[in-house]
């Protein structure tokens, strides 16, 4: 079995519009050419999809779900209850971009974000779900590589190599910082 020819992580979302924030974890997955199946999933409209989805991906031998949502965020919670697979939640700061016109002030949830990590992270004992930070769905699949990496020694060594790599970009800039100087560096950084 390998990561690269068979859907190994779902990434499910509560609705269209987080897919702008849920693709973060599709890009980093698909840098190191994991295979995933993408849906949209809703707790509340869709419950019985949601019951389905499950036995799916478990059928299909997904070894993660991620699983983002906004508001309330039950998505990762609901799938949870419904298969032993972890499930890493992603708290999303819900935009109301849907309506046509809005004001300016409505442009985020009341909350930014608070009310959907609360929702994932407060899970009940016995029922546990991973969560990271506010539209973080990119450290998702990062953290879903990671579980991977234990079944899959080549997958180890190119997180390994991906962790060198940031540390030498930081390396780099800090160089960089230093010979320009501050004003210098963020002219050209921020343009």
């Amino acid at each position: 079995m390998s990561y690269t020819k068979k859907p190994m992580i779902g990434i499910i979302m509560g609705s269209s519009s987080d897919s702008k924030i849920m693709n973060d974890a599709a890009e980093i997955l698909d840098k190191f050419k994991i295979k995933h199946e993408d849906q949209i999933i809703s707790a509340h409209r869709t419950p019985s999809r949601l019951e389905e989805y499950a036995k799916h991906a478990e059928n299909m031998g997904f070894k993660i779900i991620i699983a983002g949502a906004g508001g309330a965020a039950h998505l990762p919670g609901m799938i949870a209850s419904h298969t032993i697979l972890p499930v890493i939640g992603v708290p999303i700061m819900v935009y109301n971009d849907k309506q046509s016109k809005k004001p300016e002030n409505m442009k985020f949830s009341s909350f930014g974000g608070l009310d959907s990590l609360l929702s994932i992270s407060e899970m009940p004992n016995g029922s546990p779900v991973v969560a990271v930070g506010i539209n973080k769905a990119g450290n998702a699949g990062i953290y879903a590589m990671k579980i991977l990496a234990n079944e899959f020694p080549e997958l180890k060594k190119k997180l390994k190599q991906y962790k060198l790599d940031q540390h030498d970009s930081v390396l780099k800039e800090s160089e960089s910082l230093k010979k320009q100087g501050l004003s210098k560096f963020v002219q050209k950084k921020f343009k």
